[in-house]
């Protein structure tokens, strides 16, 4: 399993721009094969703060992500809508299981 995780820092000018298209990222996303999980959620601390966390079968799936024509279109929204500040990283995991 792939998993991505991070922050996103925006400008809070932008915020209602940047979550209307964060929700349809999230709903084009999980149309996807091999997508278990892909969410944006806001920070409630900081206003600035998006974080992200992505469940991957495979890294052949998340490769499929990159490419897709609704990511592009979300990567050109973002561009237009100010600076962004991204530490996303990620893990791969054998498994998972209840804690």
């Amino acid at each position: 399993m792939i998993i991505i995780a991070g922050t996103i820092r925006i400008e809070t000018e932008h915020s209602e721009a940047i979550q209307a298209a964060m929700v349809e990222m999230m709903a084009e996303t999980m149309k996807e094969d091999g997508c278990v999980s892909y969410d944006f959620s806001a920070d409630f601390s900081d206003p600035e703060v998006i974080h992200l966390f992505e469940e991957w079968e495979s890294m052949d799936h998340l490769k499929a992500h990159f490419v897709a024509p609704h990511m592009g279109v979300f990567q050109e929204k973002l561009a237009s809508l100010g600076n962004m500040e991204r530490n996303i990283f990620k893990y791969t995991a054998d498994g998972k299981e209840p804690l």
